[in-house]
């Protein structure tokens, strides 16, 4: 009987001994392989979202890329237990397989260690989109605000079926159906509608925000390299959706005052009208 004790007790020791197990040296492995591929192809999903032109789309792909290399482990454990799973532990019996599966046993540290892991990657997310949030005066009423920014350039964007066409209030309520913007300049649009619903998207400065019939939402950007690029309705908005797309063209400033120069001499600065009081 002693005999016999002293054999088996070495062998429950190697049952719950888990990290010894064979099969999971090579998930670990298959795991840590994964892992290093994943971090270090990071940052293709944001170079799939194409060319930057504003501080708010370079905001956008950081993003996108520091959320890929934290998925990245979580997708390659997934995927090594996955391939290990077919390749090892399949049936290959000439007939059916068996009724009863392998008993499944709790176990408390890698409970632990996977709650507390996603607890962690839970919060830093949480925490990241805070931030950024908090950072778009036009999602949050507690913007951040930058010291010694500046002043924003205001331009009414409105929707219609389906052509997009943009006022620029500080310059005598010019307009254009081209949207012409100066580089490294601050800019705030009012974005409405006259009819159906529209999402006024510039491509590649991360800009987009819907524009509703009967109110204004409000966004910004700051465009940062000059050249020209695209603005497409993302909403669904009628039979001729797709073909509502215009362009953007970021412009240094001295030939964008001499833009405005010469609308201005096709519609001359003119006296203010006096306003009503009280809409009377």
């Amino acid at each position: 009987m002693t005999d016999v004790e002293l054999v088996s007790a070495p062998q429950e020791d190697a049952q719950y001994a888990w990290w010894r197990r064979k099969d999971v040296k090579a998930i670990f492995l298959i795991w840590l392989l994964l892992t290093v591929i994943g971090l270090s192809l990071c940052w293709v999903p944001a170079h799939l979202m194409g060319e930057s032109a504003s501080e708010q789309m370079d905001e956008t792909k950081q993003t996108m890329t520091l959320f890929t290399a934290i998925a990245a482990p979580v997708g390659a454990f997934i995927w090594a237990v996955m391939i290990y799973s077919l390749a090892k532990w399949r049936y290959t019996g000439e007939g059916p397989p068996p009724d009863d599966a392998p008993e499944f046993r709790t176990n408390t540290p890698s409970v632990l260690v996977w709650t507390l892991g996603s607890a962690i990657l839970t919060m830093v997310v949480f925490v990241w989109g805070l931030l950024k949030i908090a950072a778009i005066p036009a999602a949050s009423g507690f913007g951040l605000q930058v010291v010694d920014a500046p002043p924003a350039m205001e331009i009414a964007v409105t929707g219609n079926q389906w052509v997009w066409n943009f006022t620029y209030p500080e310059f005598n309520e010019i307009q254009s159906d081209v949207l012409y913007l100066p580089v490294d300049t601050p800019t705030t649009f009012d974005v409405t509608s006259n009819d159906v619903i529209h999402s006024f998207w510039i491509v590649q400065m991360g800009v987009k925000v819907d524009a509703n019939p009967g109110a204004i939402t409000h966004t910004e950007v700051t465009p940062h390299k000059v050249g020209t690029y695209e603005i497409r309705c993302a909403e669904l908005c009628g039979i001729l959706h797709a073909a509502m797309q215009t362009q953007v063209k970021v412009v240094p400033k001295t030939e964008f005052d001499a833009w405005v120069k010469a609308k201005l001499a096709v519609v001359p600065l003119g006296p203010a009208e006096p306003k009503s009081v009280g809409g009377a």
